[in-house]
């Protein structure tokens, strides 16, 4: 963090501080709500969840040489300094703004429905060739993740590329209170959160809640394919593939596993890049990075470099080799446009192509249409064995053994039962695909199968 006091952080909470006066001068070192990683110095947020809650842990804290607590019940017996407020939750997010308002970096905030994560790595893997960059760890993209990253910036720091998350009207407003992006940009308007948002046009207005506190002149880059973003054209830059975008691409050579290559344009530039991961999406997440690496000064070589230096994440497009097979880790999470796009990448492979798939949440009423939607989708990709697990990817088993007749469909209701007979189902040298939403644990599959040696 740059410096910011104990005091500051009481007035910007509206706490009230319990503990020696002269701490409130001390620089804090880091912000937790997880006890376990506090540090000498750092700052205690005692949040109350479904299963535990941080209160319980003020002793051990303070043990390890906190510097002080935040906590919504007074203490019995204080264990060392504290400051008391009404909603501990609403205390993080209230001193990550006003943490946030001692900034001066660009902010680049990143929403949509799909492709956050990917997006929010390309961009921080282009701006990287010219600043030093904070990006979102994992998937801190939430009303906790979201204040957390914020207090991460460091005094070096010289951009911000945050990932913003959000289920319900009203979030990505108080998401965009904190962060106050300099830079807005808008991935896709997908189905995912339909149980919440009702519709497309429901999602979009409110993901567009990021301008309620996006910096006035604001630079706002929207996916110009996308019909519903498309709206958003005289207030932003658009890219697509329509070569109406102001930043398309064209030339596209699918390299199947091993990623993608086009020729982005850019008004009067144009280059070609090599994107080291598989999918056509990435070829959007490419041009996205490029409107926020030109809109920050950056030059056709640097974010060629970028580009091409992108890694994988673990659960994402995440291509990990055996002993026994090829898995392609996409389990992070899930929605059918994604799946689908998964689909296509799993097509590519030169063996014997297994797509294991489960159940993807928050699709509201749609849910069973939107799954039974991948399984006709099957029909364009020719898998050798689909395995569907979950009680909603039934949907998909029964659409895939209609529309893919050539496919052996196979459908099971927990993992138990699958990895029961996955030695039986799997064969040496398999590229196998695995994808559905993070509640489903497909992690454990994952690690299973990782653990196969060739035999």
């Amino acid at each position: 963090m740059k410096q910011f006091t104990l005091e500051q952080f009481v007035k910007a909470c509206r706490g009230m501080y319990q503990g020696p006066l002269e701490l409130l001068d001390r620089p804090i070192g880091n912000v937790r709500v997880d006890s376990r990683l506090i540090e000498e110095g750092d700052l205690f947020i005692a949040t109350v969840g479904e299963k535990t809650d941080g209160h319980r842990f003020l002793s051990d804290v303070h043990q390890k040489g906190a510097l002080c607590a935040v906590c919504q019940q007074k203490p019995n017996t204080p264990s060392g300094p504290y400051i008391l407020v009404e909603d501990t939750l609403q205390a993080l997010k209230d001193a990550a703004e006003a943490y946030r308002m001692t900034l001066s970096i660009p902010v680049i905030g990143i929403t949509g429905s799909v492709g956050k994560t990917s997006t929010k790595e390309m961009v921080a893997a282009i701006l990287s060739q010219k600043y030093r960059v904070l990006k979102t760890p994992g998937n801190f993209n939430n009303e906790i993740g979201l204040p957390l990253t914020v207090f991460q910036i460091e005094p070096f720091h010289e951009a911000a590329v945050l990932e913003m998350g959000m289920n319900h009207f009203g979030e990505m407003h108080r998401l965009s209170k904190i962060a106050r992006p300099t830079h807005c940009l808008f991935t896709n308007i997908g189905v995912a959160h339909l149980e919440h948002l009702g519709s497309r046009d429901g999602i979009l207005k409110a993901k567009a809640e990021m301008f309620d506190y996006a910096a006035k002149d604001a630079k706002v880059f929207v996916n110009g394919d996308d019909d519903k973003l498309i709206t958003l054209k005289d207030r932003a830059g658009t890219f697509g593939l329509d070569p109406a975008n102001q930043v398309y691409a064209d030339q596209i050579e699918n390299e199947g596993l091993e990623g993608m290559r086009c020729q982005i344009h850019a008004g009067a530039v144009a280059f070609k890049a090599h994107i080291p991961l598989p999918g056509r999406h990435m070829i959007y997440n490419a041009m996205a990075g490029t409107c926020v690496g030109i809109s920050l000064g950056l030059t056709a070589e640097e974010i060629q470099t970028g580009i091409r230096s992108l890694k994988p994440l673990d659960g994402r497009s995440n291509i990990l080799h055996t002993g026994r097979y090829t898995l392609l880790d996409d389990c992070y999470n899930a929605n059918p446009v994604s799946m689908c796009a998964m689909l296509d990448v799993l097509n590519h492979a030169l063996t014997r192509k297994v797509a294991i798939l489960g159940d993807m949440g928050e699709l509201g009423a749609q849910s069973e249409s939107l799954h039974a939607s991948v399984g006709r989708h099957l029909g364009s990709i020719h898998a050798d064995l689909v395995i569907t697990i979950g009680p909603l990817s039934e949907a998909i088993h029964k659409a895939a053994k209609n529309a893919a007749p050539w496919s052996v469909c196979l459908h099971y209701d927990s993992q138990e039962a699958f990895l029961k007979e996955a030695g039986s189902l799997l064969q040496k040298g398999d590229f196998i695909l695995l994808k559905a939403s993070h509640y489903m644990g497909f992690e454990h599959i994952v690690k299973i199968l990782s653990q196969e040696n060739e035999t």
